[in-house]
C-alpha cells in the first residue's frame, strides 16, 4: 500500500509516477572494472524511475525530497543510504528551487548477481553477505551508524582504484551484513513488479545480454532471435513492443555510447575504440558517431563536459501486456 506521509511537492509528481511504467536503465560494464561507481548531478537524464537487473547501493549526498521505491514513497536527507535489488523500481526526486542543480548529488554503485556468485565461489566468506541481497528484492534504507559508516565506505570505493577498490566494496558489504534491524526499512515487501509480457521480457533480455556479449563481432539479429527461442518476426515484434526500439538501432545506440564512454575516459585510439565497440570500418564509425552525436569522435574528446553532447538514454519502457 502506498504510503502518503510525505507531502512536498516531488512527493505529489511521485504518486503519480509510481503507477506508471518504469524505463529500463542499461548499466554499462566498461572493460577492466568488475563494478560501476559513479556520481552524478541532480536532475540528470539518469535520475529516473528506472529498474535494471542488477544490485545499486545508493546514498545521497546533498539536498532533501522523496523517494520511490516500488510502489512505495518516502523522505530523504543527507547521508541516506539505500540497497535496491534487481528490477526493483525507484527514483529519488529532491527538491529544488527553480533553475537550481544539486551537483554530485548521488554516489552509487552496481553490480550484477553472477558477479557477486563468482566472488561467492572463490571467497566462500562473502556468504556472509547473500541475506541482506536476498533482501533488498524489495529494497532496504539503512539509518544510523550503519547508514554513517556505509555512506563512508561507498566513498572510499569510488575514490580508489584497483585492489583497494576491492577491498573497500567487500568491506562496505560486510557492513550492510552486520546492519542491525534497528537500521533497516524494508520498504516495498509487498511490492509485485507489472512486467511486458513474457514474450516481450525474454526478447528484451536475451537481446541486450546477446548485444553487450558481442560488442566487438557482427551482431546478427537472427542469433538474437535463437537465444529468446524465437522467430525472427515474432522476436523483433517483441522487441520493439518492450524497448522502444528496433533491434538495430538498439545495437546503434549501445555501441555509441559505449564509444562515448571510451572517448572520455580512456587514451585509446578512436580506431581502437572504433574497433572495441563492434565497427570494422572507421569511415562508417566516424559516419554513425556523428549522426548520432552531431559532432565526429575526435572533436567529442576535445570538448569539455559543459560543452560535449550526451549520448542518448537507453530507456527501454517496460509496458503492460
Amino acid at each position: 500500500m502506498l504510503r502518503n506521509d510525505v507531502n512536498s511537492e516531488p512527493a505529489t509528481i511521485a504518486r503519480r509516477i509510481v503507477h506508471q511504467p518504469a524505463t529500463r536503465e542499461v548499466v554499462p560494464h566498461l572493460p577492466g572494472d568488475s563494478f560501476r561507481w559513479m556520481e552524478h548531478d541532480y536532475p540528470s537524464a539518469i535520475a529516473r524511475w528506472n529498474y535494471h537487473p542488477e544490485f545499486e547501493i545508493h546514498l545521497i549526498r546533498k539536498g532533501t525530497g522523496s523517494y520511490l521505491i516500488g510502489d512505495q514513497i518516502g523522505t530523504f536527507g543527507p547521508g541516506h543510504v539505500a540497497v535496491i535489488g534487481p528490477q526493483l523500481p525507484h527514483d529519488w526526486m529532491s527538491d529544488l528551487a527553480p533553475g537550481e542543480v544539486i551537483h554530485e548529488r548521488d554516489a552509487v554503485i552496481q553490480f550484477d548477481s553472477e558477479w557477486f556468485n563468482r566472488c561467492e565461489e572463490v571467497l566462500p566468506e562473502l556468504r556472509d553477505a547473500r541475506p541482506i541481497l536476498a533482501a533488498a528484492s524489495s529494497g532496504i534504507v539503512f539509518s544510523g551508524r550503519t547508514a554513517i559508516v556505509a555512506a563512508d565506505a561507498i566513498e572510499l570505493v569510488g575514490s580508489t582504484t584497483g585492489t583497494s577498490r576491492i577491498s573497500h566494496m567487500f568491506a562496505l558489504l560486510a557492513i550492510l551484513a552486520a546492519a542491525p534491524l534497528d537500521d533497516q526499512l524494508h520498504v516495498a515487501p509487498d511490492w509485485l513488479m507489472l512486467t511486458a509480457g513474457r514474450s516481450g521480457t525474454a526478447a528484451v533480455d536475451a537481446g541486450l545480454a546477446y548485444i553487450l556479449e558481442n560488442f566487438t563481432s557482427r551482431i546478427r539479429m537472427s542469433e538474437a532471435a535463437r537465444l529468446a527461442h524465437m522467430s525472427e518476426p515474432s522476436f523483433s515484434k517483441y522487441f520493439k513492443h518492450a524497448s522502444g526500439l528496433t533491434f538495430s538501432d538498439m545495437v546503434k545506440r549501445l555501441r555509441i555510447a559505449n564509444a562515448c564512454r571510451m572517448l572520455e575516459q580512456t587514451d585509446a585510439s578512436i580506431s581502437t575504440i572504433c574497433t572495441s565497440v563492434g565497427y570494422a570500418n572507421l569511415a562508417n564509425f566516424n559516419r554513425q558517431f556523428l549522426a548520432e552525436m552531431g559532432v565526429t569522435p575526435r572533436l567529442y574528446r576535445t570538448l569539455d563536459d559543459d560543452n560535449r553532447p550526451k549520448a542518448k538514454s537507453i530507456g527501454l519502457e517496460r509496458r503492460a501486456g
